[in-house]
């Protein structure tokens, strides 16, 4: 438990230390709540959606998770071409407990990203159902983010090269973003999109944090939940045994 605690708690310093990468990683999801919510917002309103900046926020919550859980992996990468990970792995303890402790370090930041964009979007003009049930929400931003932090750190066991991790992470996140129903309805969609958002692990989550922030949901908050706290299970589960297999 000891190496747990440890590698989580150095995964804590690493961003705390690193403002320049908070400061830009908040640029994007600005940019869509600023340009989709007012841009779209009049036509959505139009249509009979509603405020839609109040409806885009849970995704632009989710898109802020999914980017920082996912890329957490390049820190994997990063530290087997300096020699930390050879370190850490030749240590007596299991693995497992390095595998869990950086995963945990990961999703423990990437929900903090989600936060601090929670928080940006209570300043432009974002106002929840109900306060009394954010806490909900936090732990539906700690779902999506271990889920999604364990599928980057299973990928980067497999990857030494920081380029091959990134291209294969941009052919595989802004689909899952933009596939999810984070900036439309699930309702009425093609049979074909409408199958791939419910095969979308991201699409829970957005859907999660739309039920516990505007009392609106697709699937239900308990599905939600379920549904990412058993894909979380398993890709841990995967996570750890493709890290076991790295060669020192």
């Amino acid at each position: 438990m000891d190496t747990i605690y440890i590698l989580w708690l150095r995964q804590l310093k690493r961003y705390v230390r690193s403002r320049s990468r908070i400061i830009g990683s908040l640029g994007q999801p600005i940019l869509f709540l600023v340009a989709l919510g007012f841009g779209f917002g009049p036509i959505f309103k139009k249509a009979g959606g509603g405020n839609y900046l109040n409806f885009l926020a849970p995704g632009i919550i989710a898109q802020a998770i999914l980017f920082t859980a996912v890329f957490s992996g390049i820190e994997m990468i990063w530290d087997r071409q300096f020699g930390f990970l050879k370190e850490t792995l030749v240590a007596p303890v299991p693995r497992l407990h390095i595998m869990i402790g950086r995963t945990l370090g990961g999703a423990t930041i990437a929900s903090c990203q989600g936060v601090i964009v929670f928080l940006l979007t209570l300043i432009i003009g974002f106002r929840p159902q109900s306060f009394i049930i954010i806490p909900v929400s936090f732990l539906m931003m700690f779902l999506v983010a271990l889920f999604f932090t364990a599928l980057g750190t299973a990928i980067a066991s497999t990857m030494e090269d920081f380029h091959g991790f990134q291209m294969i992470m941009n052919f595989l996140v802004m689909p899952l973003f933009f596939l999810s129903g984070a900036l439309f309805p699930l309702d009425g969609l093609p049979m074909l999109i409408d199958t791939i958002s419910h095969l979308n692990p991201l699409t829970y989550g957005v859907d999660g944090l739309r039920a516990t922030l505007i009392n609106v949901s697709h699937f239900g908050v308990t599905t939600d939940m379920l549904v990412l706290s058993i894909l979380s299970l398993m890709i841990l589960s995967l996570g750890s045994y493709l890290f076991s297999r790295i060669q020192i």
